[in-house]
């Protein structure tokens, strides 16, 4: 419970400074610094040992089983993950895979555009957002964010961090899209990343976590918690979650974390049966935002959304079969057949 509100703590300072415009709260300390470096140097040599293909693009449109209606529009931004690198197959990127639980729940086609670029850091979120808005007449009905982790191998400040994922998030919200951050995961869980980054690296990426939701719920989104997803089921099955540059998750990676947004994607559109109610059972609860924050970023899949505020809402949703890669095969706009 200490680490919890220290951690909260933590996460507001973070979020404060960048509204407020302070620059100078970074993820770690001067005395890790160091050590940090030089611990970095060797999982160099270790991460990374594989080549992660390019990822395919998984635009289009998906779900074309129930008819040619006007489909809900679903945007993807943020950086490798997102974007879905490791992975051959545009059925398997996160995008695709969440485009098609979304077209099975709400019984919709789905149309996906995927602007997340590899290697992006949140300071490149608002090109991705000028260019999933540049068109008018295909403005998404809702997004999913993904990133950080570039963020903290950078060593991004972590004010300036989440300063520009809170403007990605107003920008989308403004124009009338709902957005779903998925935040910041557990870059402890790297296999050959050795102590004491290991612990720095979980430590930094849970900060950032919770100080995203902490921005994120404030401008009108919810979040979902990536990084218990890359912890105990990553470290049991590593050669299986992770992909062939050991860095990147393997299509059973993305897999199991779109399992985990799909119902909060669903909910944020109406298309999830919402109820007031909170299961003790499972642990939910109404707290202080920093404190949800602290508490989501601890458990994967742990959703955050904003009550009345300062408080905030935390929930662990069942998690919905995703459709296979051969369900999740897209159709370019141009092979959709238009009503006359």
């Amino acid at each position: 419970m200490t680490r919890t509100v220290s951690r909260a703590r933590v996460a507001r300072r973070i979020a404060a400074g960048a509204a407020y415009g302070g620059g100078g709260i970074g993820l770690l300390g001067a005395a890790g610094v160091g050590v940090v470096l030089a611990e970095l140097q060797l999982a160099k040599r270790s991460v990374g040992g594989g080549v992660a293909p390019v990822p395919p693009s998984g635009d289009g449109w998906y779900g074309l089983a129930y008819g040619h209606s006007e489909p809900l529009r679903m945007g993807m931004l943020g950086d490798s993950t997102a974007a879905g690198q490791g992975v051959r197959r545009a059925g398997q990127t996160p995008g695709a895979l969440l485009a098609s639980g979304l077209a099975a729940v709400a019984e919709r086609p789905v149309d996906l555009r995927n602007v997340a670029l590899p290697g992006a850091q949140s300071d490149d979120l608002d090109r991705q957002v000028t260019q999933l808005l540049s068109d008018s007449a295909r403005v998404p009905d809702v997004c999913v964010i993904i990133v950080g982790a570039n963020d903290v191998t950078h060593r991004m400040p972590a004010t300036r961090s989440v300063r520009y994922l809170g403007a990605a998030v107003r920008r989308l919200r403004t124009a009338g899209a709902e957005v779903v951050v998925g935040t910041c995961p557990d870059l402890g869980t790297i296999e050959p990343v050795y102590q004491p980054l290991r612990w720095l690296a979980r430590r930094v990426s849970r900060q950032l976590a919770a100080a995203q939701t902490i921005v994120a719920v404030e401008q009108g989104g919810r979040t979902v918690s990536l990084g218990d997803l890359l912890g105990p089921e990553f470290a049991a099955n590593p050669r299986e979650l992770f992909g062939p540059d050991n860095y990147h998750p393997s299509a059973e990676g993305y897999a199991t974390a779109a399992m985990a947004v799909l119902p909060t994607l669903c909910a944020v559109l109406g298309v999830w049966p919402e109820s007031d109610r909170l299961d003790a059972a499972r642990d939910e609860d109404m707290l202080p935002v920093a404190q949800a924050a602290s508490a989501a970023a601890s458990e994967a899949g742990t959703e955050v959304t904003a009550a009345r505020a300062p408080w905030a809402l935390l929930r662990h949703r069942k998690r919905r079969h995703l459709p296979t890669p051969t369900e999740a095969t897209p159709t370019k706009p141009s092979e959709v057949p238009r009503e006359v």
